[in-house]
């Protein structure tokens, strides 16, 4: 684990919430586990099958996301979020001591009824466990923050299920359970008393108490912006994935592997710890910002290994069962089949990881945070939703058309896929992302120097030497924020590249001899962009360099600050002079790549205040900043 998500845990505007939110996954499972193995166990008479049981049990966890997370985004955005949390830790100690009593006596349906309140407590703390994080942590650290939570939340769930299993053995289910839920709930709540205060982003808010017109107003605020509904669709088709997934796992151990209840532990431990790695290792490949480009890799990833996991347990010889009929843990491990499942399923979690991360991230950076909340809330009725629909595919896949469960894997392998190109296509910030991503990780290494100097918030624009096609790629790959690159056409016009350029919003420019209606709406672009508060970044030599050495300024940029006097970064980019993607040596594109994973890099100094700047001054700012290294 990296040194900067080590300092995050030890920080206490994040470890007390992390930990908060660990132990109410834990506990959630644990209590389920507990309530699971006394449905089966038969110590309770009843002529219910267990398999209903199991499924009365969800349904009534999940029924509350529906009913009250219109109500539960609406407190959150309206008050503190810190009080809320404590609030709602100390209602889980009540509804434990209550559950205690309902262990004490193996009352089976008076547990069943708690999981409701469980599924209310949940729906209560899902909009704040995503939504205080942007209030405590920076930019640079959502993605590690996001991939903490995601990482803790599913090693949680692992181990609340196997503690499940041991609190309810046989001779002391009836202390050690209602014991472990109940200590559990008050840590958390001890944890929860140390979260910092997190002000409430909308206290004007007025509740509205109809669920059911809050609850299409919130999907309204979701959908404001196109890229993060599709964000949040792609979050919810997750779970359902997720859900199908361990769902079906039971059942895939136990009629295709004919492995025992350890094998299945295994691979369920295999598949949850899987996430929580890649969600660590989304962090290390996005440098820290929020990078969609990790998405389709993703989704992509757990397309490739599903799939595989169609053939691969066709491997499992019969005769390795053991002689109770299952085969073990060792005679597992032993055979090809057996570790091409469990590297599949690795596959599966990691590349959950890359996917999940970069989207819970993305909204929280892009929603407007006075309705943050409200769209996490919708966000958790679209994941119910899915859930839902997900075990109705289940049982009309597997059983009404009697498909097998690897059959079953290799349709939703078929439909990640086919619901990813729908989505990528509707909003192609996705595949630019990726495109930007694979090009500045596989051609270069960039080392980026005094990027912090790039304001968070507000307009600015920022200014760099020309060297190479690929100079925007760079600078869109390492600046936190979205940029809109002033282009010029001929570059812009380039294939490929101007399906990344238009995507990015990248302003086309061209002489005022040439094309003067071109000339003069790039101004009028750059000075929207600039009014908007965003981001803008002009070369101002006007052409790619031709020698290696920086050309004059043109006057451009002296017009554009006069227009918008706003903060001027000047930057640099070092060791592009020679690429694939420059002029030395002939003409771009036209020879062979003599180098790849060069090192490069990328250099900021200070923001020029506006009544500072000139063309002379900034380029002998940018020269001083690249330095000898072209």
């Amino acid at each position: 684990m990296k040194e900067g998500l080590l300092s995050l845990l030890g920080s206490r505007r994040f470890a007390p919430y992390f930990l908060t939110q660990f132990l109410g996954a834990f506990n959630d499972n644990v209590y389920r586990q507990a309530l699971i193995l006394l449905i089966t166990s038969g110590v309770v008479a009843t002529t219910v099958a267990p398999n209903t049981l199991n499924n009365i049990g969800l349904m009534l966890f999940i029924l509350p996301f529906f009913l009250f997370s219109a109500l539960a985004g609406q407190f959150a955005d309206k008050f503190d979020k810190a009080l809320l949390i404590r609030r709602i830790k100390l209602a889980e100690i009540v509804i434990m001591l209550v559950a205690a009593v309902g262990f004490y006596f193996n009352a089976l349906w008076f547990l069943l009824a708690l999981l409701f309140c469980m599924g209310f407590q949940s729906t209560c703390f899902g909009p704040l466990k995503y939504s205080i994080m942007p209030q405590h942590l920076k930019n640079t650290e959502l993605v590690g923050g996001n991939a903490l939570v995601q990482q803790g939340t599913y090693i949680a769930i692992l181990l609340g299920s196997i503690s499940g299993i041991v609190l309810n053995m046989e001779g002391s289910g009836a202390w050690w359970a209602p014991a472990g839920v109940i200590t559990i709930a008050v840590l958390g709540w001890l944890a929860a008393r140390q979260i910092p205060a997190a002000p409430p982003a909308d206290p004007s808010l007025k509740i509205n108490w109809n669920i059911f017109s809050e609850t299409v107003r919130i999907i309204g605020y979701a959908r404001e912006v196109k890229s993060v509904w599709y964000s949040v669709l792609a979050i919810s088709w997750f779970w359902f994935l997720g859900a199908a997934y361990t769902t079906q796992l039971k059942v895939y151990v136990d009629d295709y592997i004919q492995g025992t209840e350890m094998v299945y532990a295994l691979l369920l431990a295999t598949f949850s710890i899987a996430i929580g790695v890649g969600s660590v290792l989304c962090e290390k490949l996005s440098g820290k910002k929020v990078e969609l480009g990790l998405v389709p890799i993703g989704s992509l990833g757990l397309s490739l290994f599903s799939i595989d996991l169609f053939f691969s347990y066709q491997g499992l010889p019969d005769q390795m069962a053991g002689a109770n009929g299952l085969m073990s843990v060792g005679a597992f491990l032993s055979e090809p089949a057996g570790l091409r499942i469990l590297l599949d399923l690795f596959g599966i979690g990691v590349f959950g990881g890359f996917y999940i991360v970069p989207l819970f991230s993305f909204i929280q950076q892009r929603t407007r945070s006075s309705h943050l909340a409200r769209v996490i809330a919708a966000c958790n009725i679209l994941n119910a939703l899915l859930m839902v629909l997900s075990a109705v595919a289940g049982i009309v896949v597997v059983g009404l058309l009697d498909i097998s469960i690897p059959g079953f894997f290799l349709i939703l392998a078929i439909a990640n896929l086919i619901v990813a190109a729908i989505v990528y296509s509707i909003v192609p910030e996705f595949m630019m992302r990726f495109m930007i991503w694979v090009m500045t990780k596989v051609m270069y290494r960039v080392k980026r120097e005094g990027l912090v100097h790039i304001p968070e918030q507000g307009p600015c624009v920022l200014v760099c030497n020309h060297v190479s096609y690929v100079d925007a790629l760079l600078i869109a790959g390492s600046v936190q924020r979205p940029v809109r690159f002033v282009m010029q056409k001929q570059i812009y016009d380039m294939p490929v590249l101007n399906y990344i350029f238009r995507t990015g919003k990248t302003i086309p420019i061209d002489s005022r001899e040439r094309n003067p209606q071109i000339y003069d709406a790039a101004f009028e672009r750059v000075q929207e962009e600039l009014d908007a508060g965003n981001v803008v970044c002009i070369f101002p030599e006007g052409r790619l360099s031709r020698d290696g050495d920086i050309g004059e300024f043109r006057n451009g940029i002296e017009k554009i600050i006069a227009r918008n006097p706003v903060p001027v970064i000047p930057m640099a980019l070092q060791g592009l002079w020679g690429s694939f993607f420059s002029h030395k040596d002939g003409k771009a594109l036209a020879k062979v790549p003599r180098r790849i994973r060069a090192r490069v890099a990328l250099v900021a100094d200070k923001p020029r205040a506006p009544d500072t700047v000139t063309a002379s001054n900034l380029r002998d700012a940018v020269q001083a900043l690249r330095g000898d290294r072209l």
